[in-house]
């Protein structure tokens, strides 16, 4: 009964006019940046430590700017629930899609890497009406089930199919003769049973998943990096595919995680508005 009220509250919402959403989206920059301070510490902290060459002044414009646009990642999931398929297109328009279609071309899975940059949730959307190859979606399921599952619900609604992080290598097994796209979050936290590799990422000692090295290592198939921009025009964005990695076999050891890690590290340094700073990203230390 209570995922129905939590999805029955989030469609009456989404019917809301984008632009009565974006008023809401004003608002709650308000609340978030001045009044409850949402993570405001988190947020200071990883942007001062990002960003060490920068000012005081430099740290707080970045932060502001990134209060300003998480109101709208809100709203704009929140309007997600009733978009059709032209509504979506509408909003992402797709860079070098010739890139994926490629590799399908040549019976190859691809391995698909973004981040928590631009609207990473709507790039599911985009993603799912892009192709009617099999779409599967890697993520970390949430603590709280209820919401997990409304929210798994929301993004599978075009079609794409949600894999827990634990499952992947039994689902891509099963599609490793014909063309897929399975994506990856990559630059989430793992635990300390999950990954022991870190690397220096935006000047910090970082702990970072090598499961999308090690699947595309087993699979050989590419790995292409879905970069979710925002555009000038509130709400607009587009996904530019690049691929980074032709045959897994050609690279050493975490050079295929530190190539990814790195190219959202360069994606970052040139709009750090539009990349979840309110994220702990670095609370896992290396043990001594």
């Amino acid at each position: 009964m209570r995922k129905k009220s939590i999805a029955g509250l989030l469609y009456i919402l989404s019917l809301l006019p984008f632009w009565l959403l974006y008023t809401l989206s004003d608002l709650l920059y308000y609340i978030l940046f001045y009044l409850i301070q949402y993570r405001k510490r988190v947020v200071l902290e990883n942007i001062r430590n990002s960003f060490p060459e920068k000012t005081a002044a430099e740290h707080m414009d970045i932060a502001k700017k990134f209060y300003r646009y998480l109101p709208d990642l809100v709203v704009e999931a929140v309007k997600m629930r009733s978009m059709t398929e032209a509504d979506v297109k509408k909003r992402i328009e797709l860079i070098n899609q010739e890139e994926v279609d490629r590799h399908f071309r040549q019976g190859k899975g691809v391995i698909g890497v973004t981040a928590h940059y631009g609207n990473w949730e709507l790039g599911i959307y985009r993603l799912s009406v892009m192709t009617q190859y099999p779409r599967l979606v890697i993520y970390k399921p949430l603590s709280n089930s209820d919401f997990n599952d409304v929210y798994n619900a929301l993004r599978c609604r075009f079609g794409a199919t949600m894999v827990p992080m634990k499952q992947i290598l039994r689902h891509i097994v099963q599609l490793r003769h014909q063309p897929h796209i399975s994506m990856f979050v990559a630059d989430q936290t793992p635990m300390y049973q999950d990954s022991d590799y870190y690397m220096n990422f935006l000047n910090q000692d970082t702990l970072v998943y090598t499961g999308t090295e090690r699947i595309a290592r087993l699979t050989k198939n590419p790995i292409v990096y879905c970069h979710i921009g925002r555009k000038e025009k509130r709400g607009y964005y587009y996904c530019k595919f690049t691929t980074l990695i032709e045959n897994p076999d050609d690279y050493e050891p975490h050079e295929i995680t530190l190539k990814h890690n790195l190219f959202t590290e360069e994606m970052i340094r040139k709009q750090p508005e539009y990349w979840l700073w309110s994220h702990r990203r670095w609370k896992r230390k290396r043990r001594t």
